[in-house]
């Protein structure tokens, strides 16, 4: 098994957070990549996408899925469709701790290569780049759809490049040079081209390998660089929970619609959701993923929806202050309990 070499690679880390972007950042360099640009936005990733590929070309992109006003989604469709995409066939990982079914079959509907959900590790990492450079799936092109091959199974489904098709009847592309063309016009299209991106690493160009790995060493010190992330976790965390109440208080005071704080909640729990795991605190994600529950469609936002909101902000608030990492034994199974009764006895009154 070749162990790889990531110094010559280039990936764009996209996320508008940035302690997270940080986190990040830090655990590619741990891998040894050569070069990670960052972007804190979907526009500025695509700015980032367009100079490189006139200067130094990125190889590729991980990104959040949940920014504004440009999110993982439209970054995706431009780097797969746009003109100017240097290169549509990019790898593109889709970071999210929304990864409810609807987001990730959208993901996959506008050819995401893989999706890695929040909470996440240096394994987690370290899984999805192997497999990017390992198992790089053809590329197919459709009348409504360019982007890897959407079956990791021989499955059928009622998409037109999942359906069961003769090889003579699809064009298969195998370099620029090497175009196996049908004998009428196609409507589909193969994309099935070298591995440059583990050639790059020190892998086999052509063919199918035993596959790589990244020195184990590294990866344990991705691991330890995350630990040690945990402890900055606690100061962000506690800005958004302070961040939180003052948008229930802001709420209270508000004479009708009261949507702007309760989408602020909301989007203050996603990414909340997203963390508490990574760094040790798995009652942050538990209670942060209520939270949203409570704050997306459907909400009630009158007195007793913010109170059901400042309810889970103070359960978030005593995980942290108490330092309940883990499941927190009897103490986390007491403020769940607590959590759930307060969310009862505020839903029954008026």
């Amino acid at each position: 098994m070749a162990i790889y070499d990531l110094g010559d690679l280039c990936i764009l880390l996209v996320d508008d957070n940035a302690f997270i972007r940080g986190v990040l950042e830090s655990l590619l360099r741990q891998f040894r990549v050569g070069r990670v640009l960052t972007a804190s936005s979907g526009e500025e990733a695509i700015d980032s996408l367009k100079v490189g590929g006139a200067t130094i070309a990125v190889d590729i992109v991980m990104a959040d899925l949940i920014m504004s006003p440009i999110n993982g989604l439209l970054t995706l469709r431009w780097a797969r469709n746009a003109p100017e995409s240097p290169n549509r066939f990019i790898p593109f990982i889709m970071i999210s701790g929304a990864a409810d079914q609807e987001n990730v079959i959208a993901a996959r509907d506008h050819g995401v290569t893989e999706f890695m959900v929040k909470p996440f590790s240096a394994a987690n990492v370290y899984r999805r780049l192997l497999e990017v450079i390992d198992r790089p799936r053809q590329f197919v092109a459709t009348n409504n759809y360019f982007g890897p091959d959407r079956r990791r199974r021989d499955i059928g489904t009622r998409d037109v490049e999942q359906r069961r098709m003769r090889e003579e009847d699809i064009t298969i592309v195998r370099s620029g040079g090497d175009v196996v063309q049908t004998k009428t016009s196609s409507a589909v299209w193969y994309f099935r081209l070298p591995n440059n991106l583990r050639a790059k690493v020190g892998g086999s160009l052509v063919g199918r390998s035993a596959g790589g790995e990244i020195p184990t060493a590294l990866l344990e010190q991705a691991e330890a660089e995350l630990q040690r992330a945990a402890f900055d976790f606690t100061e962000w965390a506690r800005r958004y929970i302070a961040d939180l109440t003052n948008l229930c208080d802001e709420a209270l005071k508000v004479v009708g619609s009261r949507a702007k704080q309760f989408e602020a909640i909301n989007l203050i729990a996603h990414e909340l959701r997203g963390q508490g795991g990574t760094f040790g605190y798995p009652l942050i994600t538990t209670f942060a993923t209520m939270l949203y529950s409570a704050t997306g469609e459907g909400r009630r936002e009158d007195d007793n929806g913010v109170e059901i909101a400042r309810a889970h902000v103070d359960a978030m608030r005593a995980v942290i202050r108490d330092k309940v990492s883990g499941d927190g034994g009897d103490v986390g199974r007491a403020l769940t309990a607590g959590l759930r009764a307060a969310i009862q006895r505020q839903s029954v009154i008026g």
